[in-house]
């Protein structure tokens, strides 16, 4: 994954809270609360040994200090897209901006307007509407703040624990995908959810529409313009993809439970989709380019 070189980038869609020291202790819902890309990995494992309920919400443990935004190292740091081809932290930038800006134009076009929504990069523990977290639940978006939250230190996880390959593209995907939820409350269709586990269930149908709204970003990833007309994405390569797929098998219900719970797959119990869904409905996005295509809620074949 390229970004133009001469291309500005706005960090103002980026708060900064690294410095902050996380937020106090509690509980992020499952459900009505922060709805994640892999939702809370923890509570995956225990709940597979038997250590939380199904369905229960995950006290995260406590984390202590206090919160405050910093952008002036990001916003020193991170000017163009120069800058996001050599700075790990710049491309994510890059990627929320073109993200923020296909779906700004793609609202537009339907005669609606786009709020956009601020990414909170934290380390350790953070605060939100939807309750405090640590690390542990992923990333996440928080309907009740419409906000997105990321200890950066997950894409390590992803490599390390989950065995996934990586890469700048494969991130994207991550962040994609958590603004694939923030369209979803714009839209409404998150309040619509009703509660419950299971491989037709409305959660994980609201996770593969995240999943193929990141992928219709991703088509019009290098065609989404700025404000200077040229767009922040030069070039996606097939590799790219190949990575972004590889991250999308390994967060599936039936992965994680595989391969970091007990060993057992049970179906009653996805809320995110099976490995091979989640590939499916990416692919679906990517190859379409179409947010209609994504109606993942009148498919009656899910993959």
């Amino acid at each position: 994954m390229e970004f133009n070189d001469d291309v500005a980038l706005d960090t103002s869609q980026v708060q900064d809270m690294r410095g902050a020291g996380g937020g106090v202790g509690g509980r992020v819902a499952l459900g009505g609360g922060g709805l994640g890309i892999v939702g809370v990995i923890i509570y995956f494992v225990l709940s597979q040994l038997g250590g939380v309920p199904a369905g229960a919400p995950l006290s995260t443990g406590d984390v202590s200090g206090g919160q405050t935004v910093s952008n002036t190292d990001l916003a020193q740091e991170c000017r163009t897209g120069k800058d996001a081809n050599t700075k790990s932290d710049c491309a994510l930038v890059a990627v929320i901006n073109s993200i923020q800006g296909y779906w700004t134009d793609e609202f537009a076009r339907s005669g609606l307007t786009y709020q956009p929504a601020p990414t909170r990069f934290f380390s350790g523990g953070v605060n939100t509407a939807c309750g405090s977290a640590t690390a542990d639940v992923g990333p996440f978006y928080c309907p009740a703040d419409k906000q997105i939250y990321i200890d950066l230190t997950f894409f390590k996880e992803l490599q390390s624990r989950f065995g996934a390959q990586g890469g700048t593209f494969a991130e994207a995907y991550v962040l994609a995908h958590e603004y694939g939820h923030h369209v979803q409350n714009l839209f409404g269709t998150s309040d619509r959810v009703r509660p419950g586990t299971g491989p037709q269930s409305d959660g994980v149908r609201l996770e593969l529409q995240a999943d193929c709204f990141a992928g219709v970003w991703a088509n019009h990833a290098t065609n989404v313009p700025t404000s200077s007309g040229k767009p922040l994405i030069r070039s996606i390569s097939q590799d790219d993809v190949n990575r972004a797929l590889d991250v999308a098998a390994r967060i599936g219900d039936d992965f994680i439970q595989k391969n970091l719970g007990g060993g057992k797959v049970d179906e009653s119990q996805f809320s995110h989709g099976s490995s091979a869904q989640r590939e499916r409905w990416f692919t679906t996005g990517i190859n379409g380019g179409d947010p209609t295509q994504c109606d993942t809620f009148n498919t009656r074949n899910l993959g």
